[in-house]
């Protein structure tokens, strides 16, 4: 390779891959630095090819500044994308938040690489898998209790971490998503290898298809080692692009515990007599309806919308592929109809505790989590006392 007119920066490094020149630009994603690097080294190489550590959903999300306006609530609902799009709002509202503290845009280093390929008349390469892929692999291997762990540290401390010199210096050495898992990874060591290590791999080998002789690839310095280390070897990819899917146990389970509360209340019939078996019936409609609505009214849910999840959480507690969250958050959509506003008001609202009680949008997705989890705990409450007294 010619030697280079300009001395590149020294969180620049450069790999020989094959017969191709690597550049790996790591940045800390909050750092006006970061993007002087990016300025500075695309400048200096003029590559075929600029990679960026982003999917194509989350550079739309930040150049389509009016995507928020086009999001429709129902469709989210009913496809049960309410989880993704809360942790893809937690996401984009922790980095906000720093970037107004440092004064500079998250994924302003992003961005630069992207506005400077154009500049060199360079392509442009999307490097990182998709969002959604990730935090599906993220959510689709934990099991059960670790992810009411999971679900519950983030409603307790996602929004009230202060952001202080100390924490901008730690996240200056890791990854964008890491940073906003990371507590968690400690705890949940799946969740690293599907938010961290695995990513390692996709970044190396996206890059590594890229074309052209020379490559500048801007990522967050955490991935540069595991870049490194994977970039040399063509890895397939394929399994890393699935999603999980449930495994026989959990299915069978799902239908289990349907089959058992009605087994048990015909056993009870035959066994103790009618007004026994009623009992039962009410003992399941009751604390699955109670508790299902409980949720919803924390969420300060409309009186509707928690009677919607007192009625739907019975029945769809017996039926695995419906929830009563989905419901109850149809319902309250249905009620308080999100507005335009309501959505362009969203990266605000998100950045406080209020505002996810308060925004229509916002409360829809709390409502079908808070609903949603209710049952999961009326389901359990109730199973284990109808069986007692049953047998």
């Amino acid at each position: 390779m010619e030697q280079l007119s300009t001395e590149l920066p020294n969180r620049v490094t450069h790999l020989q891959v094959d017969d191709r020149d690597v550049f790996l630009v790591g940045t800390a994603h909050i750092s006006k630095e970061s993007v002087e690097d990016v300025k500075t080294t695309v400048r200096a190489v003029k590559p075929d090819t600029v990679c960026i550590e982003l999917c194509q959903g989350r550079y739309d999300s930040l150049t389509k500044k009016d995507a928020w306006k086009k999001m429709n609530i129902f469709k989210i609902l009913k496809e049960k994308k309410a989880m993704l799009l809360m942790a893809q709002l937690i996401l984009s509202t922790f980095y906000r938040k720093l970037g107004e503290k440092l004064e500079v845009t998250p994924g302003a280093e992003m961005l630069e690489g992207a506005t400077q390929a154009k500049e060199v008349n360079a392509e442009l390469v999307m490097a990182d898998r998709r969002i959604d892929i990730t935090l599906k692999r993220v959510w689709g291997y934990l099991g059960f209790w670790s992810k009411m762990k999971l679900i519950t540290a983030v409603m307790l401390g996602g929004f009230t971490e202060e952001i202080d010199e100390e924490l901008i210096d730690e996240m200056k050495q890791k990854d964008q998503l890491e940073n906003v898992l990371g507590e968690f990874a400690e705890k949940f060591p799946e969740i690293k290898r599907r938010l961290i290590d695995e990513r390692d791999i996709y970044l190396a080998q996206k890059i590594r298809q890229a074309p052209g002789k020379t490559i500048v690839a801007v990522v967050g310095a955490g991935h540069t080692p595991g870049i490194a280390e994977h970039i040399q070897q063509d890895e397939p990819l394929d399994e890393l692009e699935t999603t999980p899917e449930p495994s026989t146990w959990p299915k069978i389970l799902k239908w289990s515990i349907p089959l058992a509360i009605i087994g048990f209340v015909i056993y009870s019939f035959f066994k103790n007599g009618a007004s026994h078996s009623v009992e039962n019936i009410y003992i399941w409609i009751l604390v699955n309806g109670i508790l299902s609505a409980l949720g919803a009214a924390l969420a300060l849910a409309h009186p509707l919308t928690v009677v919607s999840a007192f009625i739907a959480a019975p029945i769809t507690s017996l039926n695995p592929a419906i929830a009563a969250g989905w419901f109850a958050g149809i319902v309250q959509a249905w009620i308080k109809t999100p507005t335009v506003q309501d959505f362009e008001n969203l990266p605000e609202a998100t950045g406080t505790f209020k505002g996810w009680w308060t925004n229509p949008v916002l409360k829809v997705l709390v409502v079908t989590a808070l609903a949603n989890f209710g049952s999961a705990i009326g389901t359990w409450v109730a199973i284990p006392w109808i069986i007692s007294r049953s047998v």
